[in-house]
Protein backbone atom coordinates (compact mmCIF):
# COMPACT_ATOMS: atom_id res chain seq x y z
CA UNK A 1 0.00 0.00 0.00
CA UNK A 2 3.01 2.55 0.38
CA UNK A 3 3.48 2.93 -3.77
CA UNK A 4 -0.12 3.24 -3.90
CA UNK A 5 -1.29 6.63 -5.05
CA UNK A 6 -4.89 8.03 -3.08
CA UNK A 7 -7.32 9.17 -5.55
CA UNK A 8 -10.93 10.27 -4.12
CA UNK A 9 -13.51 12.04 -5.36
CA UNK A 10 -16.19 14.28 -3.73
CA UNK A 11 -20.08 14.55 -4.35
CA UNK A 12 -21.74 15.54 -1.34
CA UNK A 13 -21.11 17.00 2.25
CA UNK A 14 -20.49 13.50 3.22
CA UNK A 15 -17.63 12.62 0.93
CA UNK A 16 -15.74 16.26 1.76
CA UNK A 17 -15.10 14.72 5.23
CA UNK A 18 -13.36 11.73 4.14
CA UNK A 19 -11.22 14.40 1.95
CA UNK A 20 -10.70 16.87 4.56
CA UNK A 21 -9.40 13.60 6.94
CA UNK A 22 -6.96 13.25 4.40
CA UNK A 23 -6.01 16.79 3.77
CA UNK A 24 -5.17 17.11 7.53
CA UNK A 25 -2.00 18.82 8.11
CA UNK A 26 -1.11 18.98 4.39
CA UNK A 27 0.81 22.09 3.94
CA UNK A 28 0.35 24.45 1.02
CA UNK A 29 1.57 27.37 -0.15
CA UNK A 30 -0.47 30.58 -2.16
CA UNK A 31 2.07 30.15 -5.23
CA UNK A 32 0.13 26.72 -5.60
CA UNK A 33 -3.46 27.40 -5.28
CA UNK A 34 -5.32 28.93 -8.31
CA UNK A 35 -8.74 30.36 -9.07
CA UNK A 36 -9.70 29.80 -13.13
CA UNK A 37 -13.10 31.77 -13.50
CA UNK A 38 -13.84 30.71 -16.66
CA UNK A 39 -13.74 26.96 -15.53
CA UNK A 40 -15.92 27.98 -12.24
CA UNK A 41 -12.74 25.92 -10.88
CA UNK A 42 -10.37 26.64 -7.71
CA UNK A 43 -6.99 24.18 -8.32
CA UNK A 44 -4.03 23.54 -5.37
CA UNK A 45 -1.03 21.39 -5.09
CA UNK A 46 -0.54 20.41 -1.52
CA UNK A 47 2.32 18.37 0.51
CA UNK A 48 0.30 15.90 2.70
CA UNK A 49 0.87 13.53 5.18
CA UNK A 50 -0.19 10.15 4.32
CA UNK A 51 -3.01 9.42 7.89
CA UNK A 52 -3.82 6.27 5.90
CA UNK A 53 -0.36 4.76 6.32
CA UNK A 54 0.13 6.21 9.97
CA UNK A 55 -0.40 3.21 11.45
CA UNK A 56 1.44 0.84 9.20
CA UNK A 57 4.55 3.42 9.79
CA UNK A 58 4.53 2.81 13.02
CA UNK A 59 7.19 4.82 15.31
CA UNK A 60 9.22 5.25 11.87
CA UNK A 61 7.48 8.74 11.31
CA UNK A 62 5.85 8.46 8.30
CA UNK A 63 5.31 9.64 4.67
CA UNK A 64 4.25 12.83 2.72
CA UNK A 65 3.61 12.91 -0.35
CA UNK A 66 2.10 15.92 -3.05
CA UNK A 67 -1.36 16.02 -3.75
CA UNK A 68 -3.61 17.94 -6.28
CA UNK A 69 -7.21 18.77 -5.36
CA UNK A 70 -9.82 21.06 -7.38
CA UNK A 71 -13.05 22.22 -6.44
CA UNK A 72 -15.60 22.42 -9.77
CA UNK A 73 -18.82 24.25 -9.67
CA UNK A 74 -16.99 27.46 -7.96
CA UNK A 75 -18.13 31.14 -8.52
CA UNK A 76 -16.40 33.44 -5.90
CA UNK A 77 -13.34 32.71 -4.27
CA UNK A 78 -12.85 34.97 -0.71
CA UNK A 79 -9.85 34.93 1.32
CA UNK A 80 -9.74 36.30 5.31
CA UNK A 81 -6.95 36.41 7.25
CA UNK A 82 -4.13 35.26 4.94
CA UNK A 83 -1.35 37.24 3.55
CA UNK A 84 -2.20 36.85 -0.45
CA UNK A 85 1.10 38.73 -1.35
CA UNK A 86 3.21 35.78 0.86
CA UNK A 87 3.43 33.53 -2.33
CA UNK A 88 5.88 31.47 -0.55
CA UNK A 89 4.60 31.11 3.42
CA UNK A 90 3.64 27.67 4.53
CA UNK A 91 0.02 27.38 5.23
CA UNK A 92 -1.19 24.25 7.27
CA UNK A 93 -4.55 23.11 6.19
CA UNK A 94 -6.52 21.79 9.62
CA UNK A 95 -10.36 20.97 8.02
CA UNK A 96 -12.21 21.43 5.03
CA UNK A 97 -16.09 22.36 5.91
CA UNK A 98 -19.39 22.84 4.04
CA UNK A 99 -22.62 24.03 4.33
CA UNK A 100 -25.51 25.38 2.48
CA UNK A 101 -25.97 28.94 0.88
CA UNK A 102 -28.37 30.18 -1.07
CA UNK A 103 -25.92 30.39 -3.94
CA UNK A 104 -25.50 26.20 -3.10
CA UNK A 105 -22.87 25.07 -1.02
CA UNK A 106 -19.74 27.66 1.23
CA UNK A 107 -16.71 25.24 0.80
CA UNK A 108 -14.35 26.56 3.87
CA UNK A 109 -10.70 25.76 3.83
CA UNK A 110 -9.63 26.32 7.36
CA UNK A 111 -5.67 26.94 7.51
CA UNK A 112 -3.59 27.30 10.97
CA UNK A 113 -3.53 30.23 12.63
CA UNK A 114 -6.94 31.84 11.75
CA UNK A 115 -6.66 31.76 7.86
CA UNK A 116 -9.88 30.82 6.16
CA UNK A 117 -10.40 30.40 2.17
CA UNK A 118 -14.16 30.43 1.17
CA UNK A 119 -15.56 28.93 -1.50
CA UNK A 120 -19.00 29.81 -2.60
CA UNK A 121 -19.86 26.92 -5.12
CA UNK A 122 -23.46 25.68 -6.78
CA UNK A 123 -22.75 22.19 -5.44
CA UNK A 124 -19.83 20.21 -3.99
CA UNK A 125 -17.34 18.71 -6.48
CA UNK A 126 -14.74 17.98 -5.16
CA UNK A 127 -11.14 15.80 -6.45
CA UNK A 128 -7.78 14.81 -4.54
CA UNK A 129 -5.04 13.25 -6.52
CA UNK A 130 -1.48 12.00 -5.15
CA UNK A 131 1.09 13.51 -7.62
CA UNK A 132 4.03 11.36 -6.45
CA UNK A 133 5.29 8.31 -4.46
CA UNK A 134 6.15 10.42 -1.79
CA UNK A 135 8.73 10.52 0.51
CA UNK A 136 9.27 9.50 4.50
CA UNK A 137 9.09 11.92 7.10
CA UNK A 138 11.26 11.19 10.33
CA UNK A 139 7.97 12.83 12.61
CA UNK A 140 3.98 13.20 12.08
CA UNK A 141 2.32 16.19 12.81
CA UNK A 142 1.24 16.68 16.40
CA UNK A 143 -1.43 19.16 17.87
CA UNK A 144 -0.62 17.96 21.15
CA UNK A 145 -4.27 16.92 21.78
CA UNK A 146 -3.52 13.41 23.43
CA UNK A 147 -1.48 14.88 26.32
Amino acid sequence: MINSRLRLKAGEAADLEVISTCLQDAIARMDDMAYIPRLHRFAMVLTRFRWELADEMGAQGGLRVRCGVHFDHVLRVRAQGIDLTDKAGLLPLLAITCAPADYGVAVRLQFGGGGTILLEAEAVACSLGDIDQGWPTPSRPDHGLNS
